[in-house]
C-alpha cells in the first residue's frame, strides 16, 4: 500500500474504517466466488486485499487500545 494512502487511512475515523473493512470483506468474497469459476486475471488482487483488511484491522486495534 502506498504510503499516501497508508497515512489517510491513519486519519479516519472509526465509523470510516469499519465501511472500508466491510467493503474489502464483500470485495474479496465475490473474487473468490468468482475465482473459483475461472481463473482471474490478476490473482494478486485477493492477496491486496487479505492484506488491506489486515491493515484495517490493525489500525481498529490500535485506536481502541488507545482510548
Amino acid at each position: 500500500m502506498k504510503s499516501k494512502n497508508w497515512n489517510e487511512m491513519k486519519n479516519m475515523s472509526d465509523a470510516e474504517l469499519n465501511a472500508k473493512l466491510t467493503d474489502f470483506k464483500d470485495r474479496i468474497f465475490k473474487l473468490k466466488f468468482r475465482h473459483s469459476a475461472a481463473p482471474l486475471k490478476n490473482g494478486l488482487e485477493i492477496r491486496m486485499l487479505r492484506r488491506n483488511i489486515a491493515r484495517v484491522k490493525t489500525l481498529l486495534a490500535q485506536k481502541k487500545e488507545s482510548n
